[in-house]
Parts: structure tokens; C-alpha cells; sequence
């Protein structure tokens, strides 16, 4: 067995993974075809990442240009400790801004408690709301290099 089949994770474990994380990095591309990288917060909505940002940033003028994207949920320090998941795919643009919000926003802790909706709310009326159509997902999980 080669050390990739190895450390891949199940689609289970992906999951499990994805919803487990809030944090994502997101690659979307220049007008120049350079990649443009950012950390986002993200949540899971009916098994796709879901996030959201403002109408007039660069991500989302990357996006109405050129709808494909790279997001990669990672963590661990040590070599053995490493774990990911990349999944390059395609967005859409959803109407539920809102929902999106909420999504993310209930995992946030600088939301305070009961401000939900009012946070939502104000910060949803600029922004525009994405879900991620997966093409390719690819995982690894380096603590499996440490069983027999």
C-alpha cells in the first residue's frame, strides 16, 4: 500500500473533520491569474462549505469573474500530527445570506450572547453568501502513519 492510500481519509472522516474545524483558507483567482489566499470562517450547510463576505472584496470580484476556488482546512504542528482536508470546487452564490450567517456566526465567540440575529442582520445587508460545489476532494490524516 503507498503511503498516500495510507493517510487518506474516509468521506466519513472528511466530514467529521470539516465540520469540526471554523476556519479555512480560500483560494480564489486574480484578474491577473495569480491566486489570491485568505483565512475565512466557514460552516457546513447541507454537506458543503458555506461562507460569506462583503459584496465589495476582492474575493468576491474574484468570484463573479471566475467562479472556482481552493479551500484548505488544516491542523497539527508536527509532521505526525498533520491533518487536512483541500477541496478545489466551484461556488454558488446562494440567496440564504442570512443563513449562512448564522451558521457561521453561531460558532463565533466574540458574538455576544443573545446579539445573534441583530449581528447577522447588520453585517448580512453587504455581503454576499457562497456555497462550495466540491470537484476534487483530497484528505490526509498523518496519525495514521503511526499505527501498525
Amino acid at each position: 500500500m503507498k503511503q498516500r492510500d495510507k493517510v487518506a481519509m474516509t468521506p466519513d472522516e472528511v466530514a467529521d473533520f470539516l465540520a469540526g474545524h471554523r476556519k479555512m483558507q480560500l483560494a480564489t483567482i486574480n484578474r491577473d491569474g495569480t491566486p489570491h489566499v485568505v483565512t475565512m470562517f466557514y460552516s457546513m450547510v447541507d454537506g458543503r462549505i458555506a461562507f460569506w463576505t462583503y459584496q465589495k472584496s476582492q474575493k468576491a470580484l474574484n468570484l463573479d469573474r471566475d467562479p472556482r476556488v481552493t479551500c484548505l482546512v488544516e491542523d497539527g504542528d508536527d509532521y505526525f500530527e498533520l491533518r487536512g482536508v483541500q477541496v478545489n470546487g466551484v461556488v454558488q452564490r446562494t440567496d440564504d445570506v442570512l443563513g449562512v450567517g448564522r451558521a457561521i456566526a453561531r460558532d463565533l465567540s466574540g458574538v455576544p450572547e443573545g446579539s445573534l440575529e441583530e449581528y447577522v442582520a447588520y453585517t448580512g445587508r453587504k455581503r454576499f453568501a457562497y456555497l462550495v460545489e466540491p470537484k476534487k476532494v483530497s484528505s490526509w490524516d498523518h496519525t495514521k502513519l503511526l499505527l501498525p
